[in-house]
């Protein structure tokens, strides 16, 4: 097993950072998941890892020893690609044995691994087909055993789901869940999907422009961005996030009052998260038409337009009426987040 140190871990391109003093600990067994958006240094950071890309500068511990100038062959990671990256001439036996054989594994052993890694992934019905003869959700389990059977210190794993449709995204995060269960590898995953991050990991690494935002767990991710980037990402729907003015304890905004809030006066900004709030006919702290109705089946978002930004909250699956009739959104103060207007940050830890 591994556990894995970055320290001061960075890439530039010329005058462009890809990611910049990266310090991080994952722990042996852990699956650490890195979320952020596209171009935020999330896949660069794994490739170093990798050994595919070379740090700028920094350093890589495996089990306490520098990885930097080893061969990725050398790292004894494996790795699982958005792309599948399997061999088309090759049925699903030989994709998986293929690194069996490049290690020089020996020959007597090839079967028993082949098939152990295939019934981990359900794939004993399909050993006999060609890559072009499966979905694409069988095809990435195809990678998936193919980085199972070499029985590595390390998963790496990059955006491994986004090529599936959404119905196979919800069964293959199951599968791969329950494999990091059962195979307890230390495992990096890549996503810029929130609900992948929030559902897989044991601690999630929120990355904005090269740059670690929020290391924790979802729930303290979720519970207590560190930031309204975080805030802004993390969550389906997103933080709401209204920009107002504190003062003796009020905060307001365009069709907001909320009281007994405890910030420093001045420019401020206020979250709450959609399932927080409570709407009703009167009488809450936001008061607007209504801009939209979503029904989601168990529940209705509402979302009312404040200050050119869309505020929702989400109710009760029954709840009717319609668009531009007035409604009011009661937010409870202990759910009430405040960050700085000017650097985003947290107020109040």
């Amino acid at each position: 097993m591994a556990e894995i140190q970055l320290r001061n871990l960075s890439k530039r391109w010329g005058s462009f950072v890809g990611v910049k003093d990266f310090n991080l600990t994952i722990a042996d067994r852990e699956f650490l998941v890195l979320l952020g958006p596209s171009g935020c240094g999330k896949t660069t950071t794994m490739r170093m890892i990798a050994g595919l890309e070379d740090p700028t500068g920094g350093e890589i511990l495996v089990d306490g020893k520098v990885v930097n100038d080893l061969e990725p062959k050398d790292r004894d990671v494996a790795m699982v690609f958005q792309s599948y990256a399997l061999y088309p001439n090759m049925n699903v036996y030989e994709n998986i044995r293929f690194p069996l054989r490049v290690r020089g594994t020996p020959q007597a052993e090839h079967d028993e691994k082949v098939r152990r890694a295939s019934a981990m992934v359900e794939l004993d019905d399909f050993l006999h087909r060609k890559p072009a003869e499966l979905s694409g959700g069988q095809r990435q389990r195809v990678a998936l055993a193919r980085a199972i059977v070499r029985q590595p210190n390390v998963f790496l794993m990059d955006e491994p789901l986004s090529n599936l449709d959404a119905k196979l995204r919800v069964s293959t995060r199951a599968q791969i869940k329950n494999l990091s269960h059962e195979l307890a590898i230390t495992t990096i995953y890549v996503t810029h999907d929130q609900i992948e991050a929030m559902t897989l990991a044991d601690r999630v690494v929120v990355m904005e422009k090269g740059i670690v935002q929020q290391v924790g767990s979802p729930t303290e991710i979720y519970d207590r961005p560190a930031n309204t980037f975080v805030a802004s990402f993390v969550g389906s729907p997103a933080m709401n996030l209204i920009q107002g003015t504190m003062a003796g304890g009020t905060f307001t905004a365009p069709a907001t009052r909320i009281t007994g809030l405890d910030a420093p006066d001045g420019p401020i900004t206020l979250g709450f998260r959609a399932e927080d709030a409570e709407v009703t006919p009167e009488g809450g702290e936001i008061a607007a038409p209504i801009y939209t109705l979503e029904l989601l089946g168990d529940a209705t978002m509402v979302s009312l337009r404040i200050g050119g930004v869309l505020v929702s909250a989400k109710t009760d699956k029954s709840f009717r009426a319609e668009i531009g009739d007035p409604i009011s959104i009661r937010v409870p103060r202990e759910h009430c987040h405040l960050f700085d207007a000017g650097t985003g940050a947290r107020l109040g830890g």
